[in-house]
């Protein structure tokens, strides 16, 4: 019998195909700036493969509230290994890349739910940018955070540092697949493919 975990993830998975990211696109390309739309509560993510944005657009439906992508001013690399180098350089230094867009007036919302992927067990540090550069004091901050087998890692003391006068509530993490894992089971194939011995089309062996 499916567990309720692997129920749920099917269905955030299944929800990808009706998902209405286009309001995200939208504001992140009208000046570099969002204004709100009309609700109260924001929506606010950084998404690399896919998986975070999935839930953001379930919370943007269910909540009517304003989607937002968090995004570098300079794209990570297309190359998995490259972003990974080039995340733990920057969290080892601290260092906040620039964002690409950000949000005018925190202040016109009360609720923030944020997500994103855990990187090297801790928030991305495009995150942290996000973080630094709004004032979240007296908005409740909601995190949703997806990951691929370790948890949350240290996300949550990095949203209790950066937004120290937030009111931080217990948030939604999820297990989902990973580039890591695919990487990883795909060179574990390979390996076992230059290992075999060429069988004969019509051998049962």
């Amino acid at each position: 019998m499916a567990s309720d975990h692997d129920s749920t993830r099917r269905g955030v998975m299944t929800a990808l195909a009706a998902l209405p990211l286009g309001a995200a696109a939208a504001a992140n390309a009208q000046g570099g700036e969002l204004r709100r739309q009309g609700s109260r509560t924001l929506v606010a993510y950084f998404s690399r493969s896919g998986n975070t944005r999935v839930v953001a657009g379930l919370i943007h439906r269910a909540r009517g509230a304003d989607l937002f992508e968090i995004q570098p001013a300079r794209p990570y690399p297309e190359d998995y290994l490259e972003t990974v180098a080039q995340a733990r350089m920057e969290t080892d230094s601290g260092h906040e890349p620039p964002l690409a867009a950000t949000i005018t007036a925190m202040a016109d919302y009360d609720t923030v739910f944020l997500g994103f992927p855990i990187w090297g067990e801790t928030a991305p540090p495009v995150v942290r940018s996000f973080l630094s550069g709004h004032d979240l004091s007296g908005r409740t901050l909601i995190p949703f955070i997806t990951h691929g087998g370790y948890g949350p890692g240290k996300s949550l003391d990095v949203l209790a540092s950066h937004a120290p006068k937030a009111r931080l509530l217990t948030g939604f993490v999820m297990e989902m697949d990973q580039e890591r894992r695919t990487m990883e089971r795909v060179t574990s194939w390979l390996r076992a493919v230059s290992s075999h011995t060429a069988i004969r089309p019509g051998s049962s062996g």
